[in-house]
């Protein structure tokens, strides 16, 4: 991956390098938790802020995607991520 194609993500305060672009509910709820696939009935609340122009803020819901384009700090995405 080409460094500049990539954007700076904070989730529940871990940062992930991520490729400019949509990223969907699935992959946050992997970066936040790796062995998310051995619970297949868990759900997780995903909040964030900071978000690209016009979706600053908001929910993601499952099977969603939102577009993270801001990788200049402290400007990045954060997202706040909890099983529910």
């Amino acid at each position: 991956m080409v460094k500049d194609k990539l954007v700076t993500i904070a989730i529940n305060s871990r940062k992930f390098e991520e490729p400019k672009g949509k990223i969907s509910y699935n992959r946050v709820v992997e970066l936040a938790y790796p062995d998310f696939a051995q619970f297949p009935d868990a759900t997780y609340s995903i909040v964030y802020e900071r978000g690209a122009s016009g979706h600053a803020q908001g929910t993601l819901s499952k099977g969603g995607s939102v577009e993270i384009e801001r990788d200049a700090l402290p400007c990045q995405t954060h997202w706040r991520i909890m099983t529910t």
